[in-house]
């Protein structure tokens, strides 16, 4: 997972370069008053993002979460119905048992690297993750808290090298970082503007009336056609 967190800060490091970019056409888009207004910021948001090869994602979010629930359910299941499982201890922790204890320590470990995830990151990087800094860390905890504690071991166990890979991660970011300005020396940051939609619809305006034009002159012929024949 270490690569794909790699890549997902390559995004992030990306993202806060165009940054100046995205805020304007999103006030653009705030303001639109016309649903042609709101379409072309909305496509100069998705041009901005392709031109400057950026993923949309940003970064792997719940991913990790999601790669592991197959874990999550057959660990549930190997724990829940195993006499062998169910009936080992760990520490003194019964393992087919809920445990207090490791309800508490996943919460820690998984704030604990939610926080070391901000580390070095701008005020306003922080604040776009500051919902799955706390939705992570409370998911996990809800499901060690009806789980058995050989589930919450895993989490926990899960989250320490959850930390260890976002401290590796913020030794890497300096570098990265100064990759991607040696990239943008090469390839500059492309700049995007929302296109006004009014020539648009002078444009249809004026295919709509040729087409009107032509209707009703073929309406007209067909009419005189039909008063020949009478």
């Amino acid at each position: 997972m270490i690569n794909q967190s790699k890549k997902a800060t390559i995004q992030q490091e990306k993202i806060a370069m165009i940054r100046p970019q995205l805020a304007k056409i999103q006030e653009q888009q705030k303001n639109a008053k016309t649903p042609e207004e709101r379409n072309a910021a909305s496509q100069a948001m998705m041009k901005l993002y392709q031109e400057n090869n950026i993923s949309m994602v940003g970064g792997i979010g719940c991913l990790p979460l999601l790669i592991q629930m197959p874990i999550f359910a057959a660990l549930y299941a190997a724990i829940q119905y195993s006499p062998e499982l169910s009936k080992t201890t760990f520490m003194g922790i019964n393992l087919g048992h809920r445990s207090f204890t490791f309800v508490v320590l996943t919460f820690v470990i998984y704030a604990l690297q939610g926080w070391l995830s901000t580390l070095g990151l701008p005020e306003e990087q922080k604040k776009q993750m500051q919902s799955m800094i706390i939705v992570s860390p409370v998911m996990l905890t809800g499901m060690t808290y009806i789980s058995p504690a050989g589930l919450g071991l895993y989490f926990f166990i899960g989250g320490i090298f959850a930390c260890i890979q976002t401290l590796i991660i913020n030794f890497m970011r300096p570098r990265i970082r100064k990759d991607i300005k040696k990239e943008l020396k090469n390839k500059p940051i492309k700049e995007v503007t929302v296109e006004s939609p009014a020539k648009k619809t002078d444009d249809e305006k004026k295919v709509t009336s040729v087409s009107n034009d032509m209707h009703e002159k073929n309406r007209k012929r067909n009419a005189g056609k039909q008063n020949r024949k009478k």
